[in-house]
């Protein structure tokens, strides 16, 4: 079997799981005691995930997964920074998963934080307005400012944010599905490892977003 088809049967497998917890019809599979101690000396899991700490979105569970079934790296925002990209880097190059999820979510507080922190930002600069520097002269350096702060939400999902408004996007869920989007791309142009594994395909990373109201996970690429 190739990495991309167990790539795919594993995708397939957690969206089955997520569709039962959204029903109210979950299995709690690998939950046993058999199964933890089959796990003392060893894990084998099929995917990492990349997701947000919000308490509200906890991946085995909304996946309806059991032990051992996936590598989990969780920050706010899914932010990420050096021992976040070493810990999804030993997922694929000792753990060998073959699929990687970066998993956002709707009304997603670290979103809503970069974003004020975002406008705190343009005011701050539109105040600096000279007669030798314009609003517009501002705004094209605005990149290499937040990519420059100290401020980790602006530096990680703040220009997430920027960057859908300079699409003339402007709502909160369009902010979210840019910043997975984002993230990806971070992880792919961050990693050699991560960029080596998915462009000799031992590798498939997958964007979603979890919907609170729903349950359900929506997936964003693929």
């Amino acid at each position: 079997m190739s990495e991309e088809t167990t790539a795919n049967s594993t995708w397939s497998r957690m969206l089955a799981g997520n569709r039962r917890f959204a029903e109210g019809k979950e299995e709690h599979p690998w939950q046993d005691k058999e199964t933890r101690e089959s796990l003392i000396d060893r894990q084998n899991p099929d995917a990492a995930v990349l997701s947000c700490s919000d308490s509200r979105v906890p991946p085995e569970i909304i996946f309806d997964a059991g032990l051992g079934d996936m590598f989990t790296v969780r920050t706010a925002g899914q932010m990420i920074d050096k021992s976040v990209l070493q810990s999804l880097e030993y997922a694929v190059s000792g753990l060998h998963v073959s699929l990687l999820v970066v998993l956002g979510h709707q009304h997603c507080g670290a979103v809503v934080h970069a974003e004020h922190d975002l406008d705190e930002l343009v005011e701050h600069l539109t105040n600096e307005i000279t007669n030798t520097r314009t609003k517009e002269e501002i705004m094209e350096d605005l990149d290499q400012v937040i990519e420059s702060s100290s401020n980790e939400f602006l530096k990680n999902v703040g220009i997430s944010v920027w960057q859908a408004r300079m699409a003339g996007l402007e709502d909160c869920d369009d902010y979210e599905q840019v910043h997975i989007a984002h993230t990806i791309e971070q992880l792919v142009t961050s990693s050699e490892i991560i960029r080596d594994a998915v462009a000799h395909e031992k590798l498939m990373i997958v964007g979603a977003r979890y919907r609170l109201d729903t349950g359900l996970v929506e997936v964003l690429s693929f």
